[in-house]
């Protein structure tokens, strides 16, 4: 059963395998197959999955069904921060570009400005934060989200990271 569905996934996605085969003597063939069938997944969805995608800034967006964003900082920021003491998030109703500073986190060791992943507008913040800063060290991909956004441009998604290019991007900046 598993071949034949490994066998359907590469002969319907052979476009997508063809790259992979030229590496594929160092991938064994289960990683080739979860390589080419989590591409096709990627591809054959709509562009608003709940996927998450990352800016170079270290914000995160999940797209939901509806085409409302919920907004957050990556792990890798969290930790560099140290532990959160206060958020500064927008008001609901603010117009945001992408890339437009929208807020600020203090911890114990810096502050850090916070930058929209997308164009929209805030529909909710999260209010927790006010009594519970600490919930972006302890749930940051969670609990710890900072704001929920209205996607004017979905377009714009596709400048953004997805979760395998954010991580061989911290891996760059790490060096």
């Amino acid at each position: 059963m598993a071949t034949c569905v490994l066998l359907r996934s590469l002969s319907s996605n052979f476009h997508t395998v063809k790259p992979l085969l030229a590496r594929s003597a160092q991938l064994s063939p289960l990683q080739l197959a979860l390589q080419t069938c989590f591409r096709r997944t990627l591809a054959s969805s709509c562009r608003l999955s709940a996927a998450l995608k990352f800016t170079d800034k270290h914000e995160w967006i999940r797209v939901e069904d509806g085409g409302i964003g919920t907004v957050g900082i990556s792990n890798f920021a969290q930790e560099a921060l140290g532990d959160v003491v206060y958020c500064g998030l927008p008001e609901v109703g603010t117009q945001l570009a992408q890339q437009e500073e929208f807020g600020a986190l203090e911890s114990v060791k810096a502050a850090s400005e916070l930058y929209s992943p997308l164009t929209g507008e805030v529909v909710e913040i999260n209010t927790l934060l006010a009594d519970k800063p600490g919930l972006v060290n302890i749930s940051c991909y969670k609990d710890g989200w900072l704001m929920k956004m209205t996607i004017t441009n979905p377009t714009e998604l596709d400048a953004l990271m997805d979760e395998a290019a954010y991580e061989r991007y911290i891996r760059s900046i790490e060096n």
